[in-house]
Protein backbone atom coordinates (compact mmCIF):
# COMPACT_ATOMS: atom_id res chain seq x y z
CA UNK A 1 0.00 0.00 0.00
CA UNK A 2 1.91 3.04 -1.22
CA UNK A 3 1.77 6.43 0.49
CA UNK A 4 0.04 9.31 -1.26
CA UNK A 5 0.20 13.02 -0.51
CA UNK A 6 -3.23 14.20 0.68
CA UNK A 7 -4.61 17.47 -0.57
CA UNK A 8 -4.75 20.22 2.01
CA UNK A 9 -8.30 20.52 3.41
CA UNK A 10 -8.17 24.26 2.57
CA UNK A 11 -6.40 26.54 0.10
CA UNK A 12 -2.70 27.30 0.56
CA UNK A 13 -3.52 30.90 1.49
CA UNK A 14 -6.49 30.07 3.73
CA UNK A 15 -4.51 30.34 6.99
CA UNK A 16 -2.52 33.43 6.02
CA UNK A 17 -4.63 35.81 8.09
CA UNK A 18 -4.28 33.47 11.07
CA UNK A 19 -0.49 33.38 11.20
CA UNK A 20 0.44 30.60 8.75
CA UNK A 21 1.41 32.03 5.37
CA UNK A 22 0.83 30.66 1.90
CA UNK A 23 4.61 30.34 1.53
CA UNK A 24 4.85 28.21 4.68
CA UNK A 25 2.14 25.83 3.46
CA UNK A 26 3.69 25.62 -0.01
CA UNK A 27 7.04 24.62 1.48
CA UNK A 28 5.66 22.52 4.32
CA UNK A 29 2.99 20.55 2.45
CA UNK A 30 4.13 20.61 -1.15
CA UNK A 31 7.86 20.04 -0.52
CA UNK A 32 8.51 18.65 2.98
CA UNK A 33 5.46 16.38 3.26
CA UNK A 34 5.79 15.27 -0.37
CA UNK A 35 9.42 14.28 0.31
CA UNK A 36 8.31 11.99 3.16
CA UNK A 37 5.77 10.37 0.82
CA UNK A 38 8.21 9.95 -2.07
CA UNK A 39 11.09 8.70 0.08
CA UNK A 40 8.81 6.39 2.04
CA UNK A 41 7.47 4.81 -1.13
CA UNK A 42 11.00 4.14 -2.41
CA UNK A 43 12.07 2.60 0.89
CA UNK A 44 9.11 0.23 1.33
CA UNK A 45 9.13 -1.00 -2.27
CA UNK A 46 9.86 -4.73 -2.31
CA UNK A 47 9.90 -5.04 1.47
CA UNK A 48 7.57 -6.69 3.99
CA UNK A 49 6.02 -3.24 4.55
CA UNK A 50 4.95 -2.65 0.96
CA UNK A 51 1.35 -3.82 1.52
CA UNK A 52 0.94 -2.50 5.07
CA UNK A 53 -0.94 0.61 6.23
CA UNK A 54 1.06 3.62 7.37
CA UNK A 55 -0.09 2.97 10.95
CA UNK A 56 1.17 -0.62 10.79
CA UNK A 57 4.50 0.56 9.39
CA UNK A 58 4.96 3.21 12.09
CA UNK A 59 4.22 0.77 14.91
CA UNK A 60 6.17 -2.07 13.31
CA UNK A 61 9.38 -0.13 12.63
CA UNK A 62 9.54 2.00 15.79
CA UNK A 63 12.51 1.16 18.00
CA UNK A 64 12.09 2.39 21.58
CA UNK A 65 15.06 4.41 22.73
CA UNK A 66 16.69 4.62 19.31
CA UNK A 67 18.47 7.94 18.81
CA UNK A 68 18.07 7.78 15.03
CA UNK A 69 15.18 5.70 13.73
CA UNK A 70 15.48 3.87 10.42
CA UNK A 71 14.50 5.56 7.17
CA UNK A 72 11.24 3.65 6.74
CA UNK A 73 10.05 4.68 10.20
CA UNK A 74 11.13 8.30 9.79
CA UNK A 75 9.30 8.81 6.51
CA UNK A 76 6.20 6.81 7.43
CA UNK A 77 5.80 8.53 10.80
CA UNK A 78 6.32 12.00 9.37
CA UNK A 79 3.80 11.25 6.62
CA UNK A 80 1.28 10.18 9.28
CA UNK A 81 2.08 13.16 11.52
CA UNK A 82 1.62 15.70 8.76
CA UNK A 83 -1.59 14.12 7.46
CA UNK A 84 -3.06 14.61 10.94
CA UNK A 85 -1.58 18.10 11.30
CA UNK A 86 -3.35 19.52 8.24
CA UNK A 87 -6.69 18.16 9.49
CA UNK A 88 -6.12 19.59 12.97
CA UNK A 89 -6.16 23.15 11.62
CA UNK A 90 -8.97 25.18 10.10
CA UNK A 91 -9.36 28.60 8.46
CA UNK A 92 -12.70 28.93 10.26
CA UNK A 93 -13.04 29.52 13.97
CA UNK A 94 -14.63 26.28 15.13
CA UNK A 95 -15.13 26.90 18.84
CA UNK A 96 -14.50 24.17 21.37
CA UNK A 97 -17.23 21.52 21.66
CA UNK A 98 -18.59 21.13 25.18
CA UNK A 99 -17.47 17.53 25.69
CA UNK A 100 -13.88 18.43 24.79
CA UNK A 101 -13.87 21.47 27.06
CA UNK A 102 -15.21 19.36 29.92
CA UNK A 103 -12.56 16.68 29.35
CA UNK A 104 -9.76 19.25 29.29
CA UNK A 105 -10.99 20.90 32.50
CA UNK A 106 -11.19 17.51 34.21
CA UNK A 107 -7.69 16.56 33.06
CA UNK A 108 -5.83 19.86 33.47
CA UNK A 109 -7.96 22.05 35.73
CA UNK A 110 -8.81 24.54 32.96
CA UNK A 111 -8.52 25.01 29.21
CA UNK A 112 -5.91 27.72 29.80
CA UNK A 113 -3.81 25.32 31.88
CA UNK A 114 -4.00 22.75 29.07
CA UNK A 115 -2.84 25.40 26.57
CA UNK A 116 0.01 26.42 28.87
CA UNK A 117 1.12 22.81 29.28
CA UNK A 118 0.88 22.11 25.54
CA UNK A 119 2.83 25.26 24.61
CA UNK A 120 5.46 24.47 27.23
CA UNK A 121 5.88 20.94 25.85
CA UNK A 122 6.38 22.26 22.34
CA UNK A 123 8.74 25.05 23.39
CA UNK A 124 10.70 22.64 25.58
CA UNK A 125 11.23 20.01 22.90
CA UNK A 126 14.95 20.33 22.16
CA UNK A 127 15.53 20.33 18.43
CA UNK A 128 12.98 18.86 16.06
CA UNK A 129 9.79 17.16 17.19
CA UNK A 130 6.12 17.46 18.04
CA UNK A 131 3.84 18.48 20.92
CA UNK A 132 0.75 16.33 21.47
CA UNK A 133 -2.52 16.10 23.34
CA UNK A 134 -3.15 12.37 23.63
CA UNK A 135 -5.66 9.98 25.07
CA UNK A 136 -3.62 7.36 26.87
CA UNK A 137 -4.39 3.64 26.95
CA UNK A 138 -6.22 4.14 30.26
CA UNK A 139 -8.39 6.90 28.74
CA UNK A 140 -6.60 9.76 30.50
CA UNK A 141 -5.80 12.94 28.57
CA UNK A 142 -2.13 13.93 28.68
CA UNK A 143 0.22 16.43 27.06
CA UNK A 144 3.37 14.85 25.65
CA UNK A 145 6.25 15.76 23.38
CA UNK A 146 8.21 13.55 20.99
CA UNK A 147 11.51 13.91 19.19
CA UNK A 148 11.86 13.98 15.43
CA UNK A 149 9.03 11.95 13.86
CA UNK A 150 8.04 9.83 16.85
CA UNK A 151 4.30 10.00 17.49
CA UNK A 152 1.59 8.66 19.84
CA UNK A 153 1.05 5.52 17.72
CA UNK A 154 4.40 4.31 19.03
CA UNK A 155 3.04 4.22 22.57
CA UNK A 156 -0.47 2.91 21.95
CA UNK A 157 -1.96 6.37 22.46
CA UNK A 158 -4.61 8.23 20.46
CA UNK A 159 -3.45 11.57 19.03
CA UNK A 160 -6.09 14.23 19.64
CA UNK A 161 -3.96 17.27 18.74
CA UNK A 162 -0.43 17.60 17.42
CA UNK A 163 1.74 20.58 16.59
CA UNK A 164 4.86 20.35 14.44
CA UNK A 165 7.78 22.13 16.08
CA UNK A 166 10.37 21.40 13.40
CA UNK A 167 11.77 24.76 12.29
CA UNK A 168 10.36 24.40 8.77
CA UNK A 169 6.85 24.63 10.23
CA UNK A 170 7.26 28.13 11.64
CA UNK A 171 10.51 29.82 10.58
CA UNK A 172 9.09 31.73 7.60
CA UNK A 173 6.36 33.32 9.73
CA UNK A 174 7.84 33.41 13.24
CA UNK A 175 11.61 33.12 12.68
CA UNK A 176 13.07 31.69 15.91
CA UNK A 177 10.04 32.51 18.08
CA UNK A 178 8.72 28.99 18.64
CA UNK A 179 6.66 29.94 21.74
CA UNK A 180 4.82 32.63 19.74
CA UNK A 181 4.11 30.09 16.99
CA UNK A 182 2.67 27.64 19.53
CA UNK A 183 0.47 30.28 21.16
CA UNK A 184 -0.80 31.36 17.75
CA UNK A 185 -1.49 27.74 16.80
CA UNK A 186 -3.59 27.17 19.92
CA UNK A 187 -5.44 30.49 19.79
CA UNK A 188 -6.11 30.83 16.05
CA UNK A 189 -5.45 27.68 14.03
CA UNK A 190 -6.74 24.60 15.87
CA UNK A 191 -9.83 22.89 14.51
CA UNK A 192 -11.35 22.01 17.87
CA UNK A 193 -14.19 20.05 16.24
CA UNK A 194 -11.59 17.77 14.67
CA UNK A 195 -9.86 17.35 18.05
CA UNK A 196 -13.16 16.45 19.72
CA UNK A 197 -13.98 13.95 16.96
CA UNK A 198 -10.80 12.01 17.81
CA UNK A 199 -11.86 11.39 21.39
Amino acid sequence: MSFSLPDLPYAHDALAGLGMSKETLEYHHDIHHKAYVDNGNKLIEGTEWADKSVEEIVKGTYQAGAVAQNGIFNNASQHWNHTQFWEMMSPKETGMPGELEKALVEAFGSVDKFKDDFAAAGAGQFGSGWAWLVKDKDGALKVTKTENGVNPLCFGQTALLGCDVWEHSYYIDFRNKRPAYLTNFLDKLVNWENVASRM
